[in-house]
């Protein structure tokens, strides 16, 4: 069985957000390393039940070997874009209790020297987050057109110079494919101008396919979207996000929820808001913990409340 040992951000602050209460059901949609999973469950066992998803089978294969002296957890070898199949093939009608997400890779993926998702270890191109996919970061990068990689790069990794690296890669593999992750580190070099930053220059190119490969926007926004419609009243939704762009779909729907809409000719209200949200402003990790796991400084935590 393969490592899987996850840090999981701001564990408390999303856990503490969902009242956990015995007797009722949630869902972790997010599984990883099982961080979250294994807080709530202390807190709802022994009557209280947990269904955990993870597509990526080496999160599952570890976290049900963490967990398995849990009797009240389901572990759940899918995306979390199928909660709403699972419960209806199930006969479940409602999630009464909560459910928390922790969007974007997790670290095992991000590290491994051999899923292609890190641009500091040269493996072939990859990046799926469901390893029995037929789709993946070979494919973007070998058979996208250049607009089309023009998009991906702009719209998901908000690369300032998503035009040069997108002509410089249709220019190499016209002679031979780009398969690894090293090949590409070394266009992306070979295309941008020497400029003073933090980031590494391949840092926005591999987010921007990863996010293409895994259809990782829409399948949050689709998600949430059909989660809303099981919520029972006082449901809690505790979302964990870790780049803007993840952060503004999650906050545009909280926004949308938690409103009314009201025709504007006769005042009417048509349609009455569904989400209390709990903190306006999302929060964010502490100084401890940024400093104990670096990456926890872009993470951003927003909560809301199923009412009506």
């Amino acid at each position: 069985m393969r490592e899987f040992r996850h840090y999981p951000v701001m564990l408390r602050e999303a856990v503490d957000a969902l009242n956990c209460t015995p007797g009722k059901l949630y869902i972790d949609a997010t599984l990883g390393g099982g961080g979250y999973s294994e807080l709530i469950l202390k807190r709802i066992s022994p009557d209280g039940r947990l269904i955990a998803f993870d597509v990526d089978i080496d999160a599952v294969n570890f976290s049900s070997e963490r967990l398995k002296d849990y009797k009240n957890l389901t572990i759940v070898n899918d995306s979390y874009t199928n909660i709403k199949k699972y419960l209806e093939e199930n006969n479940i009608k409602e999630i009464d209790g909560g459910i928390v997400f922790d969007l974007g890779a997790s670290t095992p993926q991000l590290t491994s020297k051999t899923r292609g998702f890190s641009f500091l270890s040269d493996a072939k191109l990859d990046m799926r987050f469901n390893q029995c996919g037929d789709f993946s970061a070979y494919d973007v990068v070998n058979d996208y057109k250049e607009a089309e990689l023009v998009r991906v790069f702009s719209e998901y990794g908000e690369e300032r110079f998503s035009k040069r690296i997108a002509k410089k890669i249709v220019e190499k593999r016209k002679n031979k494919k780009i398969e690894t992750t090293k090949e590409l580190v070394d266009i992306v070099f070979e295309a941008t101008p020497r400029i003073k930053s933090k980031i590494h220059p391949a840092t926005r190119i591999f987010q921007a396919i990863r996010i293409e490969v895994n259809d990782e926007l829409n399948n949050i926004k689709n998600t949430l979207n059909d989660v809303l419609t099981l919520l029972s009243n006082n449901a809690i939704l505790s979302i964990v996000t870790f780049h803007s762009l993840e952060d503004r779909i999650v906050k545009q729907i909280f926004k949308n929820y938690s409103r009314e809409w009201i025709d504007d000719q006769d005042g009417i209200v048509y349609n009455k808001p569904i989400l209390e949200l709990i903190n306006k402003k999302p929060y964010s990790a502490g100084e401890a913990e940024i400093k104990e796991n670096p990456p926890s400084r872009s993470a951003k935590l927003r909560i809301a409340k199923r009412i009506n």
